[in-house]
């Protein structure tokens, strides 16, 4: 479990996936690449992904959980995909603009 609030960083302990927690609050098993996500600078990278959760991160994307409540920056892209209390993480889409003709 990590405590979740806006400007704490992150990184895989599995893979380099870094990331910033852009929107959320509490204690929450945030997860890469099947293991637990470490505060940044902390860690050393041990191992490789899991088979089940290697689908990798995007650099410069947003990921969110199904209720929106929870959102991080992926500053680091790797092989690891994020889940968050067991649930995968989605990237999320970008809301277009509107035209300003």
């Amino acid at each position: 479990m990590v405590e979740l609030r806006p400007g704490a960083r992150f990184q895989s302990t599995v893979c380099a996936t870094e990331v910033i927690v852009v929107k959320g609050t509490g204690s929450a098993e945030l997860t890469c690449g099947g293991e637990p996500m470490v505060p940044a600078g902390s860690a050393e990278r041990a191992g490789e992904p899991s088979a089940d959760a290697s689908d990798g991160t995007l650099l410069g994307k947003r990921y969110g959980d199904g209720d929106e409540t929870v959102e991080v920056l992926c500053t680091k892209a790797g092989a690891g995909s994020l889940a968050l209390a067991g649930v995968a993480m989605a990237v999320k889409v970008t809301k277009p603009l509107p035209a300003s003709d």
